[in-house]
């Protein structure tokens, strides 16, 4: 299989900066060399936008929806990328940045697989669900699967081509446990199913993989997997912009990413929010490559 590493070092979308590293990080962390021992071909494409390059010191004019304008840029050229990549055969393998990168690669692999059912995975503490009208603090990494979804501004929603580019009832979350009042309530009414980490404790993580399984075979055609490094519990990977206690473990964080390999639908990946700044020993960056390298197909026997 070609796989095309698409840097997107972009962290317009949150809080602190330095997830723009997180590309670097999985480069020195060996990312390129751990996929071509599992047989596959690499297609090695750094981004260099423009947009990336300049520093914005203004957010913009909507305090609800901050740096609207690279951002919308940036994710514009990336879905240009990804739906170029994916209309190939390819595997686009996304590295961000923050997770305002998933407007991007939603918008790109929603054109490329135009005849066939769409689904994510997303796998993150937060849900990324809000809107300008129920976002707190106005960064739009939190607003990315809400406007993927067609809930949001039109700047957002409309990138790349109109409307939304995931039906929410294809989306399925894992390892959530921390939204927003407002984001709950959209979430509910969108119609997209969570398996919180209090549903992984109370029904086991075995019997949560068997649901997600179940879900994406009866509903999807392809699957994207939408991983956001602060799913995982802060003790194991402290390198991330908004950690969260109380989530995945790395035994379960492997294990999931094995069972969406079995599955045999997995047309796209990304990692999001590896901040080196942040992180020790470069850890964070080597586990992401483990469990990218565990999504195509790496086993331990």
């Amino acid at each position: 299989m070609n796989v095309h590493i698409l840097e997107m070092p972009l962290d317009y979308g949150g809080r602190r900066h330095g997830s723009d590293m997180g590309p670097s990080a999985l480069r020195l962390a060996g990312i390129r060399q751990k996929i071509e021992e599992l047989g596959h071909t690499v297609v090695a494409e750094q981004h260099h936008s423009e947009i990336i390059a300049q520093e914005y010191v203004d957010p913009g004019k909507n305090p609800k929806a901050k740096y609207l304008e690279p951002i919308a840029r940036a994710c514009t050229d990336l879905a240009r990328e990804v739906h170029s990549v994916a209309e190939s055969g390819d595997f686009p393998l996304v590295l961000g940045g923050d997770h305002s990168i998933a407007l991007g690669t939603l918008a790109g692999l929603h054109s490329a697989y135009k005849d066939k059912r769409l689904g994510v995975l997303y796998i993150d503490a937060h849900g990324d669900f809000n809107t300008t009208e129920t976002t707190i603090s106005g960064n739009i990494h939190g607003e990315c699967l809400a406007a993927s979804a067609g809930y949001g501004i039109d700047e957002l929603v409309n990138l790349y081509t109109p409307g939304k580019k995931v039906d929410p009832e294809n989306i399925c979350y894992v390892g959530v446990r921390d939204l927003d009042r407002g984001e709950k309530a959209l979430m509910r009414e969108a119609g997209v199913t969570v398996f919180s980490i209090s549903d992984i404790d109370r029904l086991g993580f075995s019997e949560v993989l068997k649901k997600v399984k179940i879900f994406f075979k009866s509903r999807c055609d392809v699957v994207h997997v939408s991983f956001d490094m602060d799913s995982l519990d802060p003790s194991i990977a402290p390198g991330t912009g908004l950690p969260v206690p109380g989530g995945l473990n790395y035994r379960e964080a492997l294990l999931l990413m094995e069972e969406m390999s079995s599955l045999g639908m997995v047309c796209s990946m990304e990692v999001v929010e590896v901040n080196p700044i942040l992180d020790v020993r470069n850890e964070t960056a080597v586990m992401a490559v483990t469990l990218i390298a565990r999504l195509l197909g790496e086993k331990i026997f």
